[in-house]
């Protein structure tokens, strides 16, 4: 969850055990921002958790010190690159549906069709079999099998969702205390959630502080 900090709140509130106090949520601080290069001695003593490295990460600070659109761009290229060894996996093989189809059928018929079966039937689809295959011979970079319906979308669709994901996370609080969530696990809540979010985000104060925290 991106947590966008209130003005005045102080930063004892991002110890764990205030962290539902504040905000109710339960989790930790999870170094997730790239920092703006050549940060000044004032400027560190801002960031929440700030690691050393290039480009330095840290859980959060002001936005004007954080590189989101850094973060966008290298999120879109790493993005593209995996569409290009997904679509090598998967060559040949039909489109695959996604498991919250299959989920979803559970749900609404779990006296007829089981949770076991759902899974079954999710996992021998071939192009699904195709990408586990990919991933037994590949061990570096696995291709992300709840990426599937993102990955069917296409090249295009498929680096905007990780451009847009790799800032807005899974979730988002507002300064004003709104949740912005997914409405269920579906590719097309789930695109809805990530332009609400990434329209908040575009246009919040350059001293806004965002923090990101695991859940």
């Amino acid at each position: 969850m991106i947590v966008c900090l209130p003005d005045g709140l102080g930063n004892d509130a991002l110890a764990a055990h205030q962290l539902h106090r504040h905000f109710g949520v339960d989790g930790t601080l999870q170094a997730r921002f790239w920092t703006i290069e050549n940060l000044r001695l004032w400027q560190r003593r801002q960031m929440f958790e700030l690691r050393k490295g290039t480009p330095a990460y840290c859980a959060g600070g002001p936005n004007s010190l954080l590189n989101l659109a850094g973060m966008r761009y290298a999120a879109g290229v790493g993005a593209g690159i995996r569409h290009q060894q997904w679509q090598q996996a998967v060559q040949g093989t039909k489109p695959a549906q996604p498991w919250v189809t299959f989920h979803s059928r559970h749900l609404n018929e779990a006296k007829k069709y089981s949770y076991d079966q759902a899974a079954a039937d999710f996992w021998r689809q071939p192009r699904v079999t195709a990408m586990r295959m990919h991933n037994a011979a590949v061990s570096v970079a696995p291709l992300a099998v709840d990426e599937l319906e993102m990955m069917q979308a296409g090249p295009a669709a498929y680096q905007h969702y990780s451009a847009l994901t790799a800032i807005c996370g899974d979730a988002l609080l507002t300064a004003e205390g709104h949740q912005i969530t997914p409405a269920t696990d579906s590719f097309d809540d789930r695109v809805t959630f990530l332009g609400h979010a990434n329209r908040y985000l575009e246009n919040i104060e350059d001293g806004q502080r965002l923090v990101a925290v695991a859940l």
